[in-house]
């Protein structure tokens, strides 16, 4: 399991509560995306679990050793007490490829026959759901009858990205710990714990390009984000009144084995495009907001129309040329 960074208060928070030995039966997990919340909610999961089977040599906190039995079991998904649902594959036969809309009824039923016995390992189980803000609706409430009636023993981990989504009556329900967004010092950690790899440019361009965010930042793993971003400052700067940097950096866009990283060149345009925007006023504020809608506007119709990539990128560098 990967160290934690940042967020020190909701670490600290439910680390007292577990210590207190009056743990709520359910939490909602909420803040941005990919700021570490499912990650913890799978490291605390375990050790739910673990001080419940009373395992041996724990140490404070939340995290356990390597070597841990239960947290072993978890890695292995063969832990009896332990559950994670999220949205799963379209296709069973293509893991790999896109995930369902939502988590369904059929998902959250599935737990009824583990909350028909015991637990196996200890007086407690854990129930995680990545996100609860994927749930359709009967599945949201079937779940809101287990969290008004939780089964003996049972603990649910809710996470949630938009917690203005979800039922009422299931917020109601949960007890709240809020994660904010990372400084970048604390992304490039996140991103340094992961990938060590990762050079000194390219670490920072990450840590940029996450926005407070270690699991966004993580996506643009092998991209070379430093370069790309490079690539639109340099429009952004000079205004390429000949057309020879956005010919070029639609060239080296195009094609299939391009296209993650156009899909992240999409992304970062307007992004940097609104991160100029913060430094700019009268006039110049109003033409970085203006280049920003068009950047946003193009971006969402290149990837749902699947636009021509060359023209995509040579029309998006030209938008942010306004910039100039």
């Amino acid at each position: 399991m990967t160290p934690f960074v940042g967020n020190t208060a909701a670490r600290t928070g439910f680390a007292a509560a577990l210590a207190g030995g009056s743990m709520h039966h359910a939490w909602l997990f909420v803040g941005p995306e990919g700021v570490g919340k499912a990650s913890f909610a799978r490291a605390a999961a375990a050790r739910l679990l673990a001080d419940a089977a009373a395992d041996r040599d724990l140490p404070a906190g939340i995290d356990l050793p390597p070597g841990n039995r239960t947290r072993a079991l978890i890695e292995a998904g063969s832990h009896p007490d332990y559950r994670l649902l999220s949205r799963l594959p379209k296709d069973p036969e293509k893991p790999d490829q896109d995930l369902a809309r939502s988590i369904t009824i059929a998902q959250i039923r599935s737990l009824q026959p583990m909350f028909a016995t015991r637990p196996s390992m200890s007086a407690r189980r854990v129930v995680v759901i990545d996100a609860a803000d994927d749930l359709e609706r009967s599945g949201a409430n079937a779940l809101l009858k287990s969290l008004e009636e939780p089964p003996a023993g049972t603990i649910f981990l809710l996470i949630s990205h938009a917690p203005g989504r979800l039922l009422a009556t299931i917020r109601s329900r949960c007890r709240l710990l809020r994660f904010e967004a990372l400084n970048e010092e604390d992304v490039a950690t996140a991103i340094r714990a992961r990938q060590p790899e990762i050079g000194p440019d390219e670490l920072v361009a990450m840590a940029r390009a996450g926005e407070g965010a270690p699991g966004r930042a993580l996506r643009y793993a092998g991209l070379d984000i430093a370069a790309l971003d490079a690539a639109i400052a340099g429009i952004a700067s000079d205004g390429d009144s000949d057309n020879a940097r956005r010919i070029k950096l639609a060239k080296a866009l195009a094609g299939k084995t391009a296209t993650a990283r156009y899909q992240a060149f999409l992304e970062r345009a307007p992004a940097l495009i609104a991160r100029a925007a913060r430094d700019r006023s009268g006039d110049q504020l109003k033409t970085a907001l203006d280049a920003h809608a068009a950047a946003r506007d193009l971006a969402a119709a290149a990837l749902g129309l699947t636009l021509d990539q060359q023209a995509t990128v040579f029309e998006m560098a030209g938008i942010v040329a306004r910039l100039r």
